[in-house]
């Protein structure tokens, strides 16, 4: 079974894809594309379809919790890959209970850094962390 961290990589390149070409294009087909492509050996995705799944019908929620925690940037002006990072890390953080609160942002911080731009990681961080702030007490126990 391959690690969370790897199938939330997995995860992002899949959004980003899909995000890029308008949402066009079905998720399925580039997540086992891009698993082939960059992971061959994987065995498992079921994590990084939850993901997908997750974000893509959650999309329209997770984007108002991006754009009311990041109310300067509207979420078409973010870009492609802080933005996917950012939808990502917003579902399993208010959506997924079995991951800690503070390893979800971790992951998104650390996806942000490898994949965005100079500042990505700390904007990631300044999104999640406020949302984080605003969560019930029973969702930061970690």
């Amino acid at each position: 079974m391959a690690n969370r961290h790897l199938l939330r990589t997995i995860a992002l390149q899949s959004l980003f894809e899909w995000d890029f070409h308008n949402r066009q294009g079905s998720l399925d087909e580039i997540l086992d594309r891009v698993t082939k492509e960059f992971s061959p050996n994987t065995d498992g995705t079921e994590f990084a379809k939850e993901l997908l799944d997750g974000v893509v019908g959650k999309i329209d929620e997770l984007d108002a919790v991006i754009v009311k925690y990041a109310p300067e940037w509207p979420i078409e002006q973010i870009t492609i890959i802080d933005r996917n990072v950012l939808r990502l890390g917003v579902f399993e953080l208010t959506y997924l209970k079995d991951t800690p609160a503070k390893v979800a942002i971790n992951e998104a911080v650390e996806m942000g850094k490898r994949f965005g731009g100079e500042s990505s990681g700390k904007f990631v961080n300044g999104v999640l962390g406020a949302l984080y702030k605003d969560l019930p007490e029973e969702a930061k126990q970690d």
